[in-house]
């Protein structure tokens, strides 16, 4: 599987609940954090889910 960088470039602040927690699972919470995870099913419908937040690079 291909690996991917994911950052924050937005704030999680006056975002529903569920959107809050997904940006944790992701190991983020702070704009311009940056994790490296390995693209699969589950990381991609949390990606799809806070796109409007993140960044996304493939490695």
């Amino acid at each position: 599987m291909s690996k991917i960088r994911i950052t924050q470039i937005r704030s999680i602040i006056n975002r529903p609940e569920t959107q809050k927690l997904t940006v944790k699972a992701l190991g983020l919470g702070k704009i311009n954090r940056s994790v490296e995870k390995e693209n699969n099913d589950s990381i991609a419908g949390m990606i799809r889910k806070v796109s409007h937040l993140v960044k996304v690079e493939e490695i």
